[in-house]
């Protein structure tokens, strides 16, 4: 499906769901959860759009940002992981592109002989700052909505994510 601009002079979304529930019953679920995966793909392609000045992708500004709010500015690619909620297969991806960049190096961890630090550098610093200012100053691509819709949206999506067993409630 296109991320861009559709145009469409009508809402695709609510005409299946109109069909859906002929054929099937129900559709505010199926209709949300479209509505959901749809906006990830338009937010995934304005944030990343924002963040290709700075040779960036969401997935590795998240991985910088990380590593800058931890109190060393490194962490065991097992934290990264579990941190970001991704797969340690991402994790080794986004570190090896990031490393390619020389945003992050890579340290043996002191504390476990076997694992594998990755380590912000004074590079990858400055380029957080920068792409933050420019997520920031774009409202993380969110613009259209206000404060309390923001926080209301968040609380929503909590909501499943404590279902999904992120974390506890």
């Amino acid at each position: 499906m296109a991320t861009g601009q559709l145009n469409l002079p009508f809402d695709p979304i609510e005409r299946a769901a109109r069909t859906w529930r002929v054929h099937f019953g129900p559709s505010s679920a199926m209709a949300a959860v479209t509505s959901i995966m749809r906006a990830h793909q338009i937010l995934l392609s304005q944030l990343d759009t924002l963040l290709k000045p700075h040779d960036l992708t969401f997935a590795r500004y998240e991985a910088l940002v990380l590593l800058t709010f931890s109190r060393t500015g490194s962490l065991p690619l097992s934290k990264i992981g579990e941190r970001l909620m991704v797969h340690p297969t991402s994790v080794t991806n986004t570190v090896d592109r990031l490393e390619r960049a020389g945003l992050v190096r890579r340290m043996p961890n002191p504390r476990d002989g076997r694992g594998v630090l990755a380590e912000i550098t004074d590079r990858g610093r400055e380029i957080v700052e920068e792409a933050t200012a420019d997520l920031m100053a774009d409202g993380f691509a969110m613009t259209m909505y206000g404060e309390a819709e923001l926080e209301e949206m968040f609380g929503l999506l909590r909501t499943l994510r404590v279902a999904a067993g992120d974390f506890a409630d």
